[in-house]
């Protein structure tokens, strides 16, 4: 087996993702530094290059809010890394303006990220995967935390860091019936629709049977990129609810995504926190775009002027089972309304049923004794007992504390600056009165 690389190294901060949460953070800390002095800071990200959910990024994605809440105008109107300067930089400023739009695609974000993150390749590693965060003990105190990595090729790396900072992202959610699928091609989450579409026989104009399982916004895209870009490709779209539902990005009701709406909730006791989460669920949550679903609506009702019924729209549909078969993918469907349960074959089946987000659990499982509840601060900052003197730091895990915005890109600059400041005070607060001969001594211990 090959021998771990263990880092001299003492760093400042390790960030375990390097998607926009973390890079957000990467600006605030560089504008903080400029004034406040440098911290040493590593960010890890287990893709082989930049890309944000790059395996989504079809033709009809767009942003679901506006440029201007980019990864710092909130915070930094005149920084060189806003949007507006990427478009600048890229001869496209104009172009967007005539466009008329708030909302740009998906891809070209992704671009932006992209340009963002290629001024940080100094404090970067890409094709590492944390794989868990350990103490580093002295005196029965954590002291540091030692992050372990494994790089794309099993080559496994030891780092020691004062803080670290979780922004992981989502796992893909699979519902019961297809876990025991997991490896077979012809079932896939939509995290993996790009590359796993490139595989299938509609490439080559054959024809296909598609089940897309979900009624948010990845299931409506999905339909769409098959129906626009596959057209031998028959599509079931199954759901358990009674529609498509729009998203509500009215204008009151997405000041639940300002940073002031971030404090109201914070300062609730739980019950009353969770009662402000479900309250504004359909902003996030199993929706859809309202120009998306006219468009799906569209294609229906052609198909009843036609008399073509090229796709079926199933709804208050359960899937009861999946099967792997010679055939295809056998799937035992209840009608909710009716209770009859039907048995179809399909080719495919994308399961566009959103993500889970339990990760931090599993990355800090061997500091459990310290975290409790896994409760954060103000600042995103876990609330450890008195023996952990490391700083643990939570982005896109806090939504039940939060609030909805959490998981989203709505507030990101100003919760960088916040986790920024924390980072410098908890720095000031312990005084590095340790060494960084002390703390490699602790790590070999």
């Amino acid at each position: 087996m090959t021998q771990a690389i263990a880092s001299p190294i003492v760093h400042d901060l390790i960030g375990v993702g390097f998607g926009p949460s973390n890079l957000a953070l990467a600006i605030a800390l560089q504008e903080r530094g400029a004034t406040h002095g440098e911290l040493d800071v590593l960010f890890l990200d287990k893709q082989a290059t930049y890309s944000w959910h790059g395996n989504t990024l079809s033709t009809q994605s767009e942003l679901q809010i506006s440029f201007l809440k980019d990864l710092v105008t909130l915070r930094n109107p005149t920084s060189p890394y806003s949007f507006v300067n990427y478009l600048k930089h890229h001869g496209r400023l104009v172009d967007f303006i005539n466009l008329g739009t708030f909302y740009p695609c998906r891809m070209e974000y992704n671009d932006y990220l992209r340009w963002v993150a290629g001024q940080f390749t100094a404090q970067s590693r890409y094709g590492e995967e944390v794989q868990f965060i350990e103490p580093v003990l002295h005196n029965q105190q954590v002291e540091a935390l030692r992050v372990i990595s494994r790089g794309s090729d099993g080559q496994q790396f030891v780092r020691t860091t004062r803080s670290v900072v979780v922004s992981a992202g989502g796992t893909p959610r699979i519902p019961e019936a297809f876990k025991a699928l997991k490896g077979d091609h012809r079932v896939f989450h939509h995290s993996q629709y790009l590359s796993q579409m490139a595989r299938q026989p509609c490439v080559n104009n054959q024809p296909m049977s598609i089940a897309i399982i979900g009624g948010g916004q990845s299931a409506a895209e999905a339909f769409i990129d098959l129906n626009d870009s596959f057209p031998s490709v028959q599509v079931d779209m199954i759901l358990r609810g009674s529609a498509l539902k729009p998203a509500d990005d009215s204008p009151f009701v997405n000041e639940v995504f300002s940073p002031e709406f971030t404090d109201l909730v914070f300062q609730q006791n739980s019950v009353e926190r969770e009662r402000l989460v479900n309250e504004y669920h359909n902003t996030n949550y199993s929706v859809v775009d309202i120009d998306l679903i006219e468009r799906i609506y569209g294609i229906f009702y052609r198909q009843k002027v036609s008399g073509i019924a090229r796709h079926a729209f199933r709804t208050l549909t359960t899937v009861e089972s999946a099967t792997a078969t010679a055939n295809g993918i056998e799937l035992a469907v209840r009608n909710n309304a009716t209770g009859e349960v039907t048995v179809r074959i399909y080719d495919t089946v994308v399961l566009a049923t959103g993500y889970e987000r339990q990760m931090h659990r599993k990355l800090l499982a061997p500091l459990e004794e310290y975290l409790g509840e896994f409760e954060v601060d103000r600042n995103y900052k876990l609330i450890t007992d008195e023996r952990c003197k490391a700083g643990i730091y939570m982005q896109g895990f806090c939504q039940a504390s939060h609030g909805l915005s959490d998981t989203l890109l709505s507030v990101l600059p100003i919760r960088a600056d916040e986790i920024a400041g924390s980072l410098y005070e908890h720095g000031k607060q312990r005084g590095h009165s340790r060494s960084v001969a002390e703390l490699l001594l602790a790590t070999a211990s």
